[in-house]
């Protein structure tokens, strides 16, 4: 039996029905992208002053205090090398966040360049552009990533190098797309007819607008690129210890979950996840407003 289908309501009621919904998303949304935002400042100040916030050396252990539980001198316990979990998570906030800032830099530097050159310029340049990056977009981030890591060796530089390349299409496709609807706009003919140069009218004209939809979306991508850099550490190809990183502390604390101790990996767990919500929320929030969608 087929549904039937509802009757549309009044247009008056509706909308009144609406906005305590509406009011409420606003109030909600606004205080989540509010605490994310703070979170978010939180783990860059960590990261920041890491060196001077870690209570003791996170790269060193001694045996005799292998898995050990909270204590006041351990406050998250110790990992099965027996070094401090509290200490080895705040410096591992730092090369964290730095492999996928590198990721997105790149990306969105060499996306932009992409995206601006091919919208101007048009015609087989932007058909062959295109394919290209339709190319790209058929690998994933990882494996790129551990191709990377096959041909160059273990550590952060070649799969950050991969990563950022699987990215740039993303970038370059979204800059693309928006250059060409800005290159229809009046202001670019108003700029080619005082003769100024395609750098300049892309560069002054074009970039300013673009660059907060960019923005938004870079952020998504933020959290995107750490968590595929936390699964590669985690895979044992990324960040080697005795580096403190979150995706080789959760691979390392495997055994301390089975033996009781569940902290030496659930710490850098939730601080994986609660960083990579927090850009999510944030990016969406940005896309949201410059769509108009919030207030």
């Amino acid at each position: 039996m087929s549904a039937h289908p509802a009757h549309p309501a009044h247009p008056a009621m509706a909308a009144r029905a609406r906005r305590p919904l509406d009011r409420l998303r606003v109030l909600g949304g606004g205080r989540l992208r509010s605490a994310c935002l703070a979170l978010l400042v939180l783990f860059v100040l960590v990261a920041l002053l890491a060196p001077w916030l870690t209570p003791q050396d996170p790269t060193f252990g001694r045996l005799g205090d292998t898995l050990l539980g909270p204590s006041a001198d351990h406050w998250l316990g110790t990992d099965q090398g027996g070094r401090d979990t509290l200490s080895a998570l705040i410096a591992g906030t730092r090369t964290s966040l730095a492999g996928p800032l590198a990721v997105v830099v790149f990306s969105t530097v060499l996306g932009t360049a992409v995206g601006l050159f091919t919208a101007w310029r048009g015609g087989w340049i932007d058909a062959m552009a295109g394919r290209v990056l339709d190319i790209l977009f058929a690998f994933p981030a990882l494996l790129l990533a551990i191709l990377a890591v096959a041909l160059f060796g273990k550590g952060m530089t070649a799969p950050v190098i991969a990563m950022a390349i699987a990215y740039t299409p993303y970038a370059a496709r979204l800059v693309r797309g928006l250059a060409v609807q800005e290159k229809a706009r009046p202001y670019i003919a108003a700029y080619r007819v005082q003769g100024h140069s395609a750098l300049f009218v892309t560069v002054r004209g074009m970039l300013p607008n673009i660059a907060p939809t960019l923005l938004a979306q870079s952020t998504v991508n933020f959290g995107y690129a750490l968590l595929d850099l936390a699964a590669l550490s985690f895979l044992g190809l990324g960040v080697q210890p005795p580096t403190p990183d979150w995706g080789a502390m959760i691979n390392q604390g495997q055994a301390a979950v089975l033996q009781g101790q569940p902290l030496s990996a659930l710490a850098p767990a939730v601080a994986v996840v609660l960083v990579v919500v927090a850009f999510n929320v944030v990016g969406e929030s940005l896309g949201d407003r410059l769509a108009g969608r919030d207030s």
